[in-house]
């Protein structure tokens, strides 16, 4: 099955429309792949993810890189792929715009744009500019024929300011703005969740569970949550595997790290029939 940039948007869309659904992050061609052959109906790229694959911190790579990677996991699979799109690697909303445009023609079927600045004095955009900032994106996807789904992300947990009423302000002002879909990364309890939710009722809400959960899919979907991702949490475990068995034979001379490695037969014959 091939399904063109087309289909995999309204696909996308369709979603969002009702219940919950997981949507794992991939950091390579071969994780998407996986991911696609277990069953997920769609994938969102991690920018932490990728970062570290490439050797470096999380907000490090270019745009260009990280244009370069859309494209290369859209074309990897047949599912939509959301782009974890940073703040636009742009200040300004002209700058967002610029982005937008270039990440809409790499065929993902969405994209993220947070409201965090880099800077740890002022780590938040005032909302009046991440707003214009919002807007920007919202015309860019617009002009492009209005198919890409756009998510407004609240980054006030991530970026140490964990006020609940000030990320449920700046959701409702993004959904003004034109989101498609609201996340507040970082919020974990119940009482946070379910009061997101209710805040841009009826837009669907992403939530991340990058860590162990006492929350099961079915916990979440009760919540009102439409849409579950991990972040970086399965390259972390990648790396956790990786690292314990370099470190084991490194440090101690020994192999038995490698005792809950994945089958290279399983694997060869996975990548094998596709």
């Amino acid at each position: 099955m091939t399904r063109t940039v087309a289909e995999k948007r309204a696909a996308f869309r369709a979603l969002h429309a009702e219940g919950c659904f997981v949507l794992p992050n991939p950091w390579d061609v071969g994780s998407a792949r996986y991911l696609q052959g277990l069953g997920f109906k769609a994938l969102a790229t991690t920018s932490s993810g990728f970062a570290w694959s490439r050797g470096q911190a999380d907000g490090a790579l270019s745009r260009e890189t990280i244009l370069a990677h859309l494209r290369e996991i859209v074309a990897a699979t047949d599912l939509p792929v959301n782009a974890d799109f940073e703040s636009g690697f742009a200040p300004d909303p002209q700058g967002v715009a610029e982005s937008v445009r270039m990440a809409i023609e790499t065929g993902v079927a969405g994209l993220s744009i947070e409201d965090s600045t880099g800077d740890a004095a002022k780590p938040l955009h005032d909302i009046e500019v991440a707003v214009a900032r919002v807007r920007a994106a919202r015309r860019a996807i617009d002009e492009a024929g209005g198919d890409t789904l756009l998510v407004g992300r609240a980054e006030n947990f991530f970026a140490g300011r964990p006020d609940l009423d000030d990320a449920i302000a700046r959701l409702r002002a993004y959904s003004e703005a034109g989101a498609d879909c609201l996340y507040a990364p970082g919020i974990r309890t119940r009482e946070q969740i379910a009061a997101v939710v209710a805040a841009v009722a009826p837009k669907p809400v992403n939530l991340l569970v990058g860590s162990t959960s006492e929350f099961t899919l079915q916990d979440i979907a009760a919540l009102g949550v439409r849409r579950v991702s991990v972040g970086g949490a399965l390259a972390r475990a990648a790396w956790g595997g990786f690292m314990r068995a370099a470190r084991t034979l490194s440090e101690e001379g020994r192999f038995d790290g490698f005792a809950d490695a994945a089958s290279g037969v399983e694997l060869n014959a996975f990548f094998g029939s596709r």
